[in-house]
């Protein structure tokens, strides 16, 4: 699940900046190959630039559901591996003992998450909404990965029963979701950068 979303984030990122240098490369008209990487490290800061111009002219709506999207797959996916590594003896972050008692993280997943989702309720500023939808992405994260615990009242987390079911369907839909958002922040970035004129605008492919 963590290669999976590392892998829709780096296909995201690599299709913009494609993009980006494909449209540098009609506009420059780079011939050599300094020029060509020039060229490629431009369209980087570009993409970069897009990102942050989207995400600030987007809504708030879209921003809170973004960040608490993307908090939701980074934080159930690293703690899958984390959990992996204990598992085959690798010392980590997220094996809790209280005494000899193991604390699952789905505990410290919900009080994360009701705190974080009680202030929301509490705040009338949207970019403290924007905020605290970080931790309650995180909470959900940690709360969901232990779904078939929770479920079966039971530790199913490494079997068959534990694997699937309501974890990849819900990573699976919060990626695509994320991915989405994530292209959408992309777009509005891009014209917005284009309105500055600080971004090449693209040719007409049939000039009159």
């Amino acid at each position: 699940m963590g290669l999976v979303a590392l892998g829709t984030v780096g296909a995201v990122a690599f299709g913009e900046v494609g993009r980006l240098w494909r449209r540098r490369v009609v506009v420059e008209e780079p011939v050599t190959a300094p020029e060509v990487l020039q060229t490629g490290a431009r369209a980087a800061l570009d993409t970069v630039g897009v990102a942050r111009a989207g995400y600030q002219e987007a809504a708030t709506s879209e921003t809170v559901l973004f960040n608490l999207l993307s908090a939701f797959v980074i934080s159930s996916s690293l703690i899958r591996l984390g959990s992996f590594g204990v598992r085959k003896g690798i010392r980590g972050f997220f094996n809790v003992m209280v005494g000899r008692t193991h604390v699952h993280h789905f505990i410290p997943g919900i009080l994360i998450a009701f705190a974080s989702g009680a202030a929301a309720l509490f705040v009338r500023d949207d970019r403290m909404r924007e905020t605290l939808a970080i931790p309650l992405g995180v909470g959900m994260g940690l709360t969901f990965d232990e779904s078939a615990l929770l479920l079966r009242l039971e530790d199913v987390y490494w079997t068959r029963r534990g694997l699937v079911g309501v974890q990849i369907t819900l990573a699976t839909s919060s990626l695509l979701a994320a991915g989405t958002l994530a292209l959408r922040i992309i777009r509005r970035g891009e014209r917005t950068l284009e309105a500055r004129d600080e971004l090449p605008r693209p040719r007409d492919p049939f000039p009159a």
